[in-house]
């Protein structure tokens, strides 16, 4: 596949001006912070814009930058118009499903998909939207001894990132079995490779565990549960082997979060502790509170309240010391729609509806709907909650709104909930 050469992007680099890239970096990091977006930005990144390699920012970072030059748009940043990056398709309508039927995928958007992953003929990851081509990321097979440097480490670290910005648009359903072939390509990157640094090695690992976990979750909201428990203990295991504890507390805040959705709850208790040790190294109060939020949901699940308001507790504390540069940049999603929307699970948990419903609306409310996905999911659980607490009519309007906002999205996690709401209507 050919790949057109990238062109300097000269506006951003005048915008900089005498700032260095490291204290450009920094000033998008505090940008960032003051409208509750996280980002990791650092010189390197601020190289690559300017080198032209993206041609269109991430909707978070697109949100930051515009912040930062207000008036400006993407192009007057220099960047592509997403639409020219990505491409565009006219939306096939939607089907309304039937009361409890479970909205299913489009074979079509996902054969496409399948093309743009595999167009180069061994691991290709493609930038692009469901539904569409668009440029892409190959992650070179190894060939005997094969010395890994910064290309294979880059492809691997792009491919995380692409898989998640396609999985907050889209849901899971459509994405994950044609992302386990990039994942396969990184494990025998690291068991074929040697690294002509001990920088260059653990990244790779890095990059590899991440890519295992996003692969894990996109397994994890399709349903398939054992092969995302097969794939966050493959992440959890490169943590340990190279001894990084960023990759090992994220590796047990999806395994406690997995293990709760699979009725494992004390295991799940279990996890998130595992995950708060290993975290508390790490400059993340945003991580801590998260995964003591995944422990909330897990006592909540045992029904031990006290328990559960005492992590909900820690978790409000850990939040309100606010974002630092030490966030991961997995976290982008965790701000405080998704803090909302957790603490409602906890309570929906523990039978109280009226509170469940109370956070579940915060989260609607706050949730920026660039995170289509996200979105719906809120809503989701609204519309469930709202039905649980007997009423019907707000829960079947919350529901039609999830519907109606499903084009593109596939996540058996919705379809579940949507389920569960008609059920518990059809009672009314």
């Amino acid at each position: 596949m050919t790949m057109s050469r990238a062109v300097p992007n000269l506006a951003f680099r005048r915008l900089r001006g005498q700032l260095s890239p490291a204290e450009f970096a920094a000033a998008v990091r505090r940008a960032a912070r003051e409208i509750g977006e996280q980002v990791a930005c650092d010189a390197r990144y601020i190289g690559r814009v300017e080198a032209g390699e993206i041609r269109c920012p991430n909707y978070a970072y697109e949100r930051v930058f515009l912040h930062m030059f207000p008036g400006l748009g993407l192009c007057d940043l220099g960047f592509s118009a997403r639409e020219a990056v990505r491409g565009r398709r006219q939306a096939a309508p939607v089907a309304v499903p039937a009361p409890g039927a479970i909205p299913t995928r489009n074979d079509e958007e996902s054969d496409v998909l399948r093309r743009a992953f595999i167009a180069s003929g061994s691991a290709t990851l493609a930038a692009a939207s469901l539904g569409l081509g668009g440029p892409a990321v190959a992650i070179p097979a190894p060939r005997g001894t094969h010395r890994i440097g910064e290309t294979e480490v880059r492809a691997v670290e792009e491919a995380v990132r692409q898989i998640r910005t396609l999985d907050d648009r889209h849901g899971a359903d459509g994405l994950y079995k044609i992302a386990a072939q990039p994942l396969r390509t990184a494990y025998a990157l690291l068991d074929a490779g040697t690294a002509s640094r001990r920088s260059t090695e653990d990244r790779l690992h890095a990059g590899a565990g991440e890519l295992s976990l996003s692969v894990g979750w996109l397994a994890h909201d399709s349903g398939r549960h054992e092969d995302a428990r097969s794939h966050y203990a493959e992440a959890l295991a490169t943590a340990r082997v190279s001894g990084n504890a960023a990759l090992e507390a994220h590796a047990f805040c999806n395994t406690s979060f997995l293990a709760r959705d699979t009725g494992r709850h004390r295991e799940a208790v279990r996890a998130a502790q595992a995950g708060l040790r290993a975290a508390q190294p790490l400059d993340s109060h945003r991580l801590l509170s998260l995964l003591s939020l995944r422990e909330a949901g897990a006592w909540a699940e045992l029904g031990d309240r006290r328990a559960c308001e005492q992590a909900l507790g820690r978790a409000h504390a850990h939040f309100e010391r606010g974002a630092s540069d030490g966030d991961p940049e997995w976290m982008s999603f965790f701000g405080e729609p998704e803090r909302e929307a957790l603490e409602a699970q906890c309570w929906s948990a523990l039978g109280d509806w009226g509170r469940a419903v109370r956070h579940a609306q915060r989260a609607t409310v706050l949730q920026n709907p660039y995170f289509a996905r996200n979105l719906a999911l809120y809503r989701a659980h609204l519309a469930r909650d709202l039905a649980h607490a007997r009423r019907p009519d707000e829960a079947a309007a919350e529901a039609r709104r999830v519907v109606d906002s499903l084009d593109g999205i596939a996540s058996a996690r919705i379809s579940g909930m949507l389920a569960e709401t008609s059920r518990v209507l059809s009672t009314y």
